[in-house]
């Protein structure tokens, strides 16, 4: 079985994956993780000196090349890869994607003062910015084929959602 959690920054994609992988007895892969060992740098410094378009292709190619090397699994997803590349289509198609609905007062709180995180840096309202942002990626997040909302989402309902 593959599951691919999906939302926006700070939803919960790694933790509750963590959690969730060892609760299934699957192995856990972050996505931002991955690319940073097989960039050998981090996420900022590839969107500070090459630009977002570049890290996109970078992902949608890490990206490809877990699913052909891992046959089960527990994803966490970056909060743009639903967005690119046709990846929710894909995704749909090799298992079961899952969105994590955190509100956009929530995701703010959580992000406020998080410096590594390239799209937040500089931005003078975060409620804002994330209101904007997720009301434009919630198209593509929508597509999942479960959805989980709240402010506090459990591994329970995670798990319930998968039987």
């Amino acid at each position: 079985m593959k599951v691919f959690l999906i939302g926006y920054m700070a939803s919960g994609k790694s933790t509750l994956g963590k959690t969730l992988a060892k609760a299934l007895a699957l192995p856990f892969i972050d996505l931002d993780v991955e690319i940073e060992r097989t960039e050998g740098t981090s996420i900022s410094e590839i969107v500070d000196s090459k630009g977002e378009l570049h890290f996109r292709k970078i992902e949608s190619g890490v990206l490809n090349e877990l699913l052909e090397q891992n046959d089960t699994g527990v994803f966490a997803l970056g909060g743009g890869t639903p967005v690119f590349y046709n990846h929710m289509e894909l995704l749909n198609t090799e298992g079961e994607t899952i969105f994590l609905d955190v509100p956009v007062g929530e995701l703010a709180k959580r992000l406020e003062g998080d410096i590594k995180r390239p799209l937040i840096q500089n931005k003078e309202d975060i409620t804002e910015f994330v209101a904007k942002h997720m009301f434009e990626r919630r198209p593509y997040y929508s597509q999942a084929k479960h959805r989980i909302a709240g402010p506090s989402i459990s591994v329970e309902e995670l798990k319930a959602v998968l039987n």
